[in-house]
């Protein structure tokens, strides 16, 4: 706890300075004029780099931001959070921070921009060990602390952040195969791929750029860990739909997805790159939290349109057709069409005439 008994802006600006995620520093402001224990779960989203508002449909119509923010916390290198404006949180929205302190273990400082504690505060700290400070420089040194960016590797030519990124292992995404979840206990041996082709590995820097993107796009983990996992998997939206929690190894760092009427290459267990793992150590720590909602590890069978959004969003889209044969938007069936319409060619071709 920092006390700023005059409301000295140099303790705000310090605090501000010294956010920073990739160094693991978060500070959080809260908006003005709000108490709602959602609003504060919001500001800790944007906080974190997120959009504050999560796509789809939820149980009794309340939005899981703070599994959300626990689960971006727990998932990413985020040790300490910095709450500024501390004097005027509700005893809620205090038991709900120190809720998050206990779930992540992250080092939580509260600045009061006052010169005593104000009551709701005082008593929501009456459960928890603290140590309070009034020194400025004492606050620089524990609780504040000072970053640097961290600088983008030379080689790396910086690159619009409006231009899509066409991924052929999203051709794949919207698929016309049904796999269904396995409903008795399954290890699936490492994925063979024998009907269909392994999707091509992205480059360091695709991969990191792909990355950057869904971290950004949304707040919602599961959605991030769907697109991330068809990046490497090249499954379909309706085989990803079949990952459970328990289907995420984080030690050996594995993803199972099933396939038991081995609509392309049966159930089967898929190396997660190193990118990819803090999406999907998010979506375990949310299936965790929000029990409420149905347990996906990824995407679920509702969250399609929601996930092609997100797709959008991040501009991450598979390969489109030919410039003359584009319709202004993206055609996420084209591949799968385009196989179906030569099939039907095929067929035509073999077909036999009807005797006289």
């Amino acid at each position: 706890m920092v006390l700023d008994p005059g409301d000295d802006a140099v303790h705000t600006h310090t605090a501000l300075a010294a956010h920073h995620p990739p160094s693991g520093r978060i500070t959080l402001h809260p908006g003005p004029g709000t108490t709602s224990e959602a609003g504060l779960a919001h500001d800790l989203l944007a906080a974190l780099g997120k959009p504050p508002l999560l796509p789809g449909r939820f149980p009794a119509g309340r939005q899981p931001a703070w599994e959300a923010a626990t689960a971006w916390i727990t998932a990413l290198p985020v040790n300490r959070l910095t709450v500024l404006r501390a004097h005027r949180l509700t005893a809620r929205r205090m038991m709900r921070l120190l809720e998050l302190r206990a779930l992540t273990g992250i080092h939580l400082t509260l600045v009061c921009h006052r010169p005593h504690l104000p009551a709701a505060l005082h008593q929501a700290l009456e459960t928890a060990d603290y140590a309070i400070t009034a020194d400025f420089q004492a606050a620089c040194r524990h609780y504040y602390g000072t970053t640097a960016p961290v600088p983008q590797p030379a080689e790396e030519p910086a690159r619009p952040a409006n231009r899509w990124l066409t991924l052929p292992a999203l051709d794949r995404l919207v698929s016309y195969d049904s796999p269904a979840p396995c409903t008795a206990s399954c290890t699936p041996p490492p994925i063979v791929f024998r009907h269909r082709p392994p999707p091509t590995p992205l480059t360091g820097q695709t991969a990191r750029e792909a990355a950057r993107r869904l971290a950004a796009v949304t707040a919602h983990p599961r959605l991030a860990a769907a697109l991330a996992a068809a990046l490497f998997t090249g499954a379909s939206f309706q085989q990803l739909a079949t990952a459970r929690p328990g289907d995420y190894d984080d030690a050996a760092a594995t993803l199972a997805l099933h396939d038991r009427g081995r609509y392309t290459d049966g159930c089967a267990t898929y190396r997660v790159p190193p990118w990819a793992r803090v999406f999907l150590k998010a979506a375990v720590c949310f299936a965790r939290l929000a029990p409420g909602q149905d347990q996906h590890l990824l995407a679920g069978p509702h969250d399609r349109t929601h996930l092609l959004r997100v797709a959008e969003g991040a501009r991450l889209r598979p390969p489109q057709p030919p410039a003359d044969q584009r319709t202004g938007r993206i055609q996420w069936d084209w591949r799968e069409r385009k196989e179906a319409q030569h099939y039907d060619v095929m067929l035509a071709r073999h077909q036999i005439p009807p005797s006289r």
